[in-house]
């Protein structure tokens, strides 16, 4: 007899969610390092990055029995990501800062850079010797990968649900297979 619950695999090895811890970590650093003065963007920026992390780890664990939750979190967590995005731009602009063009070559350095390394803590670390503003921009190449990652996400959910149904439907399936009909 075939089960019906789609357990949930050891998030922490997927590659979105290692991307969100970077995104967490190094959000706090620049927080830290860049705000003097406490403003609501510091609170406002932690917990979008939180966010994100957070309803990915929530998702991933409610797609066990819901589709729909696992859908509806991580939209929360790419409208997060998607507000730290900004606020990171925000901080630029506000400061006189450059934002780099996507055809800079520090864009694609760091591009490349995000694409094969997804280690927080080296992350972290590399991005403690860079200023404010290289960091910011570090981070919206970052936040742009992990936005098209969880764009992916979501569209292979839907494929996943539009081919297998949902638990509702497992469920009834697998009770008729037990009885014999």
């Amino acid at each position: 007899m075939t089960g019906f619950l789609k357990i949930a695999g050891d998030y922490t090895q997927w590659n979105v969610y290692r991307k969100s811890v970077i995104i967490c970590d190094v959000t706090e650093l620049f927080i830290r390092r860049a705000f003097l003065d406490k403003t609501r963007t510091i609170d406002q920026m932690r917990q979008a990055a939180r966010s994100c992390k957070q309803n990915i780890v929530e998702g991933c664990s409610d797609a066990t029995v819901s589709a729909e939750m696992c859908i509806k979190l991580l939209g929360v967590a790419r409208a997060s990501v998607r507000e730290l995005l900004e606020d990171y731009m925000d901080y630029l602009r506000q400061n006189d800062l450059e934002i780099w063009d996507n055809n800079d070559p520090r864009t694609i350095a760091t591009r490349r850079y995000c694409v094969r390394n997804d280690d927080a803590k080296e992350f972290v670390a590399k991005c403690r010797e860079r200023s404010n503003e290289a960091v910011a921009n570090i981070m919206i190449t970052q936040i742009r990968q992990i936005d098209a990652m969880l764009a992916k996400v979501l569209k292979k959910v839907e494929a996943e649900f539009i081919a297998r149904g949902g638990i509702k439907e497992a469920m009834a399936s697998a009770r008729k297979n037990h009885r014999g009909y």
